[in-house]
């Protein structure tokens, strides 16, 4: 996703055009070069060799070679074409040849195509055509599920009909609207609530989510508190996920905006420490910005317990670190180089002071890694640790519930609005 985000921030501050393709029986275009057979099928059955089996010369959908014989024929035509595979996403090919550059970003059977010669890209589009059977073509309206409406300013990337078809599935339509997804939780020790009677219903709500916070990260921390109930969800876990369905009931409208400025990226990061009551882990949020357009985000309960908020904040600086290297070479690759340090925006002095300090003391070795880690890159000028106040911090929107003042404010610095606000 991350991958498509910056394709889009690319398409619109260049003015190119971007297409999407859909293949239909995409699995059934893969070469296959193992013996394989199958039982007669139903209906086709040889009344005088029932007992025959069928070898099969192409691929088929159900095999488990399928997915993979059909994007090795995919990327071996658009290979014999002039692209090469991007180091930083598999998925994405790349063309660079003379002045002409073109970009084909791959999701199983649905593709985005944009580059700077528009000549270039319908004669490959045809070549596809031609070798493959396209079944949708044209100016990218939408894909994967997120509807892309196109606008002067740039693109919008909305899920209102999945959040429309989320609420129908729940039977609430007609709810009403919550001010925040997630409520703030008493200090009292949580009492035992009993078990839910659907957790089908629960899980299959939750997955729903999960999906739906493609564009909508203001929901990205209540998601992850519903989703870590889905084994045994309580009715404690159900009035929280109804909360959710009542927030988003309000805001369905909402989504992420792509528009035209500057190209640089900065991230901002934050963890809220010991925060889950139950285990004592803490959470990571992150989230990375192209110029205005947020491009990548994450939030993360930490796999071990951290000792201190010190620990807590420097895990999750680590872990936000490594997205920023990846979207660097990324970026490096689409020709958007990052000409100055990355900024990491981090309100946890502690946490800045131990990266820029190469002295250890006892209680900070367990955290030795992660400081060499950030340590070689701060080092190297590709990132740049810069304080910032917790008023200021909107990765704090991924860490931790809000009252609804506070929530609004962040979510407005997350740049989540509704389509012509």
């Amino acid at each position: 996703m991350p991958t498509i985000r910056l394709l889009l921030t690319i398409a619109v501050n260049r003015q190119w055009p971007l297409y999407q393709l859909d293949v239909s029986n995409a699995f059934l275009h893969g070469d296959l070069h193992d013996d394989i057979y199958m039982r007669q099928p139903p209906g086709l059955t040889n009344k005088t060799n029932p007992d025959a089996v069928c070898k099969l010369h192409k691929s088929l959908y159900g095999l488990k070679q399928a997915p993979r014989q059909w994007f090795n024929k995919l990327t071996t035509f658009l290979q014999a074409h002039g692209f090469g595979f991007s180091r930083s996403d598999p998925s994405l090919l790349i063309l660079q040849k003379a002045q002409i550059q073109i970009y084909f970003l791959i999701y199983v059977d649905d593709f985005l195509v944009t580059g700077n010669d528009d000549k270039s890209i319908k004669h490959l589009l045809g070549q596809l055509q031609a070798q493959f059977t396209l079944k949708q073509l044209g100016q990218i309206s939408l894909f994967l599920g997120i509807q892309v409406l196109q606008s002067t300013t740039g693109y919008f990337l909305t899920q209102q009909h999945y959040a429309t078809k989320i609420l129908h599935d729940a039977g609430y339509d007609d709810c009403k609207p919550a001010p925040t997804p997630i409520a703030i939780q008493s200090k009292q020790e949580p009492t035992a609530s009993p078990p839910f009677h659907d957790p089908t219903l629960y899980r299959k709500l939750a997955g729903s989510l999960q999906y739906l916070s493609i564009t909508r990260p203001d929901i990205a921390f209540a998601t992850n508190v519903i989703c870590q109930h889905m084994q045994q969800p309580t009715d404690a876990d159900f009035k929280a996920l109804k909360r959710l369905l009542r927030y988003i009931k309000g805001t369905i409208t909402y989504g992420l905006p792509i528009t035209t400025d500057s190209l640089e990226l900065r991230t901002y990061t934050d963890a809220d420490w010991a925060s889950d009551t139950s285990d004592r882990k803490s959470v990571s949020g992150y989230c990375s910005f192209l110029g205005p357009n947020l491009i990548s985000w994450t939030v993360k309960k930490q796999v071990t317990v951290a000792k201190s908020s010190t620990e807590a904040e420097y895990r999750a600086l680590s872990a936000a670190l490594s997205d920023v290297i990846w979207l660097r070479r990324l970026a490096e690759e689409l020709r958007i180089p990052q000409q100055s340090p990355t900024i990491i925006h981090c309100d946890n002095t502690s946490a800045i002071a131990i990266a820029k300090n190469p002295v250890f003391h006892a209680r900070t070795k367990h955290i030795e890694i992660d400081f060499h880690f950030i340590r070689q890159h701060l080092n190297s000028k590709a990132i740049q640790l810069v304080h910032i106040s917790s008023n200021d911090q909107i990765a704090d929107i991924l860490t931790k519930p809000f009252s609804s003042s506070r929530f609004t404010d962040l979510r407005h610095k997350l740049s989540i609005r509704p389509p012509n606000a």
